[in-house]
């Protein structure tokens, strides 16, 4: 799904994207003439390789997501901001690409499978 960020109207509106098992959805509205702020959830099943034994496995996603869309380079007001901000290209919001993102920051964390977590094997460091 795509949206131009002029388009994005000031009061809540409510989305919802898939890639794959995972979705994401929740609302989004413009804060500002170049913030638009995200509140949702990404839920559902995503394959991802554990980091001790190399194996697949299969992991349950239930997040909630919250972010500020800039549209171009954020200059914040203050650097006490805890906010995550993605800067938009193109005045579009695309939120697959969005979903594909947090995706990718999801598998690439350190996963470790059932089996691996339930062995007695320590490793060690030299």
């Amino acid at each position: 799904m795509k949206i131009e960020f002029r388009k994005v109207p000031f009061t809540p509106k409510e989305f919802q994207s898939g890639f794959n098992s995972v979705k994401i959805e929740g609302t989004f509205c413009k804060i500002s003439s170049s913030l638009v702020k995200i509140d949702g959830m990404l839920s559902g099943k995503t394959p991802v390789t554990c980091s001790r034994c190399g194996e697949d496995d299969t992991i349950t996603i239930n997040e909630k997501i919250n972010f500020l869309l800039s549209d171009g380079i954020y200059k914040p007001k203050s650097s006490d901001s805890d906010d995550l901000v993605i800067e938009i290209e193109d005045n579009m919001i695309d939120f697959d690409e969005i979903i594909q993102s947090e995706l990718s920051s999801i598998c690439s964390d350190y996963h470790i499978c059932a089996n691996c977590a339930d062995s007695e094997f320590i490793e060690q460091e030299y």
